[in-house]
């Protein structure tokens, strides 16, 4: 077959036209970290590429509903612990009420602080987190306590109003890894309910009318209503110590994620300015021999 010059100079351009197109890819990869830049360049390690940052992806939506969990379990711990301290005194009221030494005076005096207690207790059944109230179950966007606190003549309390309720309580679950889900909300029942409020609004009303049989017998109405305070916040603590694990294992798995996408993905840069290099002289030398192999024209002949 004959090799003319225009054959020549065809294939030198086309030859050159490849090696520029390898100079831009390697020079590409150098500056994005990346071993390709579009999937056609590598459509298997495009594919590997979506499953695995799929994964990552999941992982850091578990840690974030995670973050969600721990301002739940944090701002209902604290709620109780104002509870427990404002049952504790109502306690210490009680038990210094029933005392037969008291006057009516000092009876009534300690009444009045009890009645405050008691609408302190309600404000506390309406904690929010964020915009979300945490002891209303699935219905956070409601006030779970709308409590009116009424007065009569003599100077009783009669509670009315919306409380929970234990046939609407439902657990707010958070997921924390794929089909599990962690719930973390608490109960109001036997804390913020009616029945419970009435109890403590007895012993208000013993204490207003002198009544030392019904200061009594409030006492150990207070003593039931701690412990199911208590027993709610040994439940949040297991909740918190299982979702303090949980979030340690996807740390673990966000390790490994980030660490098998790299692999993937990542160029390795000591062999792309490796190639590079290797690349530019190869490049260098087709310009050299093709410069050199180009046959002269009628022009050069005539100088």
């Amino acid at each position: 077959m004959r090799v003319t010059q225009t054959m020549i100079s065809n294939n030198m351009l086309r030859n050159l036209g490849s090696s520029y197109s390898k100079l831009d890819k390697y020079n590409e990869q150098l500056a994005s970290g990346k071993k390709i830049s579009r999937p056609s360049d590598d459509p298997v390690i495009a594919m590997k590429g979506i499953y695995y940052r799929s994964d990552v992806t999941q992982v850091e939506q578990y840690k974030r509903n995670l973050s969600e969990g721990y301002m739940w379990i944090e701002s209902s711990d604290d709620a109780l612990d104002k509870v427990t301290q404002s049952l504790q005194r109502m306690r210490e009221l009680t038990v210094k009420g029933v005392t037969e030494t008291n006057s009516v005076e000092s009876r009534q005096a300690i009444a009045s602080e009890i009645k405050q207690l008691i609408t302190h207790l309600g404000s506390l059944g309406n904690t929010q987190v964020g915009d979300k109230y945490i002891f209303n179950g699935l219905n956070t966007t409601q006030q779970p306590v709308n409590m009116n606190v009424n007065t009569a003549a003599d100077g009783q309390i009669s509670l009315t109003g919306t409380f929970p309720n234990g046939t609407t309580y439902n657990a707010f679950n958070v997921q924390v890894s794929r089909g599990v889900n962690v719930s973390v909300n608490t109960d109001p029942n036997n804390i913020f309910d009616l029945n419970t409020l009435n109890k403590l609004a007895s012993i208000h009303n013993g204490l207003q009318t002198n009544d030392t049989a019904t200061i009594e017998a409030g006492i150990p109405d207070l003593d039931a209503i701690l412990n199911s305070v208590l027993t709610a916040r040994t439940q949040i603590g297991a909740t918190q110590n299982r979702i303090e694990m949980i979030d340690d294992r996807l740390g673990t798995q966000e390790i490994i994620a980030n660490r098998i996408m790299s692999e993937n993905e990542d160029a390795d840069i000591e062999k792309v300015i490796t190639n590079l290099k290797t690349q530019e002289s190869v490049h260098n030398a087709a310009l050299g021999v093709g410069a050199r192999i180009i046959q002269p024209s009628l022009l050069d002949f005539l100088r």
